[in-house]
């Protein structure tokens, strides 16, 4: 018993208008899936803990007011130590002459045969 295409597409219009689905007789890819999906910003926002303000927060807002930061005071004078004993960071090539003047010869691999 074969069944005509015009009624086929008229039970499909019938199922789709009781199930609230989107009538698509060619199939086409139409991002239906993805439009029905809940929205993710509002779960993510509330995921990661509102930003807590700082001191240093304080003191970019008032650049006049004179502010002691003691962790900052300690981070810096450990940075000075570390200096002193040689195990600070490298210094900073001005030119393109000194990075190349300090670049170093690169080792000869041995082969042992």
């Amino acid at each position: 018993m074969v069944v005509a295409r015009s009624r086929i597409l008229d039970l499909m219009k019938a199922q789709c208008r009781i199930f609230s689905t989107t009538f698509n007789p060619e199939r086409l890819r139409t991002g239906n899936k993805v439009l029905r999906q809940r929205l993710r910003g509002p779960a993510m926002a509330a995921y990661y803990p509102r930003r807590v303000v700082t001191f240093r927060d304080l003191q970019k807002a008032y650049p006049d007011l004179e502010t002691w930061d003691d962790e900052e005071e300690e981070r810096l004078e450990a940075v000075k130590s570390a200096k002193q004993r040689g195990k600070g960071a490298p210094k900073k090539k001005k030119s393109a002459e000194e990075s190349k003047k300090f670049a170093g010869k690169k080792k000869k691999s041995v082969v042992i045969e």
